[in-house]
C-alpha cells in the first residue's frame, strides 16, 4: 500500500507534530495517545476517577490528535468502554488502533491468547466495547512484555487476515516482533505498523526502524518514556533544563526527530500531564542536543 509522510508541523496544532499516512485513507497525527493508563492500577480494573479519564480522552480530541491506541485487555474491557463513553459517535478523522493476542486472568496476570478462537473473539469484543462495525487497525501482539520471542507468526496473523477479508478489520499491524516475523507476516497480508519497545535509552530496533521507514511502514514505540520505570538520565535532564522544558517532553521530541515514520502513543490519566506530553511535539532539538541525547543509549 502506498504510504507517505506529511511534515505539516507549522500548519497543524502543536499536539499533532504533522501526519503520517499508514495506508490509503488512514492518515494519523504523529503525536497520538495511548489509553492503557485509563484503567486501574497495573492496567487492571476500573480507574479511581472515571470522569477524569473521560476528560482526558475529550482533551485528546480537542488537541487535534487523531490516533488513539488501545486494547480490550486493558482493564480488561474497561479502557475501551471508557473510550466509547467519552467519544462515541467518533469524529470522522479519529482512528482507533487496538491489539489482540493477550488476555488477563482473575489476578491481573498477562497471558498469551493466540489461538484462532481467542483472536476471533478478541476482535468481536473490541468491536462491541468500542461500538464499531469495523476496526481501523488491529495489531497482533506475539512477543513478551518487552522483547520479541522466536517463532512463526503465520497462524495467528492468518486469522486476522481472514477477519480483514470478512470486513471486520481495515488494516493490520504487529507488535513485539523481530524483522523475520514482520517479513513472514507480510507474505500473508500488508503490515501498516509495527509496535515494539523502544525509547531514547533502549535502541535495539534502530536498524528495524530505518528498514520500515524505507517501506513506508509506521513504527510505534511503546513505553516511549520508559514504561513502568520512567526514564532517568542526567543528560536528558540537562538538555531539558537548557530548553526550559521537561525531560519527558525532550524524550518524545527526540523520537519524533529520530525518524519520520515514528508515531508516538504516550499515555496518561491526567489532562495536565497530557499537555506536558504533547509539548514535546513542538520542540525542535538542535544537532548538539541530539548528539548529547544519542549518547544515553551508548
Amino acid at each position: 500500500m502506498a504510504s507517505q509522510i506529511a511534515n505539516q508541523s507549522n500548519q497543524l496544532p502543536a499536539a499533532t507534530a504533522g501526519t503520517f499516512t499508514m495506508a490509503e485513507g488512514l492518515t494519523v497525527t504523529r503525536m497520538g495517545y495511548g489509553a492503557m493508563q485509563l484503567a486501574g492500577p497495573h492496567v487492571f480494573g476500573p480507574p479511581a476517577d472515571r470522569a477524569a479519564a473521560v476528560a482526558v480522552l475529550r482533551e485528546v480530541v480537542a488537541l487535534g490528535i487523531t490516533h488513539i491506541d488501545t486494547s480490550d485487555y486493558y482493564g480488561p474491557y474497561v479502557t475501551n468502554q471508557i473510550i466509547k463513553q467519552a467519544l462515541h459517535p467518533y469524529p470522522d478523522d479519529l482512528h482507533l488502533v487496538t491489539k489482540v493476542g493477550a488476555r488477563r486472568d482473575a489476578e491481573g496476570n498477562w497471558l498469551q491468547a493466540l489461538a484462532p478462537d481467542q483472536l476471533r473473539q478478541a476482535v468481536y469484543d473490541n468491536l462491541d466495547h468500542l461500538g464499531l462495525d469495523v476496526l481501523d487497525v488491529v495489531n497482533l501482539r506475539v512477543g513478551g512484555l518487552g522483547s520479541p520471542e522466536p517463532g512463526s507468526v503465520a497462524e495467528p496473523f492468518s486469522v486476522l487476515a481472514q477477519l480483514q477479508q470478512e470486513g471486520l478489520i481495515k488494516h493490520l499491524g504487529i507488535s513485539t516482533v523481530n524483522a523475520e516475523q514482520i517479513a513472514e507476516a507480510q507474505t500473508i497480508a500488508p503490515v501498516v505498523c509495527v509496535q515494539n519497545f523502544y525509547n531514547i535509552a533502549n535502541r535495539a530496533d534502530d536498524d528495524l526502524i530505518d528498514s520500515l521507514a524505507a517501506q513506508g511502514i509506521a513504527y510505534v514505540p511503546y513505553f516511549p518514556l520508559g514504561g513502568f520505570s520512567p526514564l532517568q538520565s542526567d543528560k536528558l535532564s540537562s538538555v531539558a533544563a537548557r530548553l526550559g522544558t521537561t525531560p519527558m517532553a525532550v524524550a518524545l521530541a527526540w523520537l519524533l526527530q529520530r525518524s519520520p515514520n515514528i508515531l508516538l502513543i504516550p499515555g496518561t490519566s491526567s489532562v495536565a500531564h497530557l499537555h506536558e506530553n504533547v509539548s514535546g511535539a513542538a520542540l525542535t532539538l538542535s544537532e548538539e542536543d541530539i548528539t548529547e541525547l544519542n549518547s544515553i543509549a551508548a
